[in-house]
């Protein structure tokens, strides 16, 4: 089973920016889309954005759209979320998941066996 480790939360002001990194363990990191999902408090857990394997494809939820931009390293076998004009409704924990077969893809959660641990982006008005 992939490892896969977030970092690069934090608490920014709105209007701020950070960049999440998701780094994952493995040689087939490649053949596989990454998803960023994020869940705030008495919330289900969200679709953010995803990532084909090559890099190629690219998909946003509606309210993260022209502000989010999704990116991967293969070499590295990182992931990266960077989060422009950020704002208080962004506020959650931020989690990166590893599609289960190669080449496939989902936006709903449940869908998803591989799950790093999280990393909190608090933003303040």
């Amino acid at each position: 089973q992939v490892q896969l480790v977030e970092s690069g939360g934090g608490l920014v002001q709105a209007g701020g920016s950070l960049r999440l990194s998701c780094a994952a363990t493995g040689s087939t990191f490649s053949f596989y889309t990454m998803t960023w999902f994020r869940q705030s408090p008495g919330k289900e857990r969200e679709f953010v954005a995803d990532i084909s394997g090559s890099g190629a494809y690219t998909g946003y939820a509606d309210s993260v759209k022209g502000r989010f931009t999704i990116s991967r390293d293969n070499a590295k076998n990182t992931v990266y979320l960077q989060m422009n004009s950020l704002k208080p409704e962004d506020t959650a924990v931020y989690y990166c998941a590893q599609y289960k077969v190669p080449y496939g893809s989902s936006r709903l959660p449940d869908n998803f066996d591989s799950w790093g641990q999280g990393t909190q982006v608090t933003v303040s008005s």
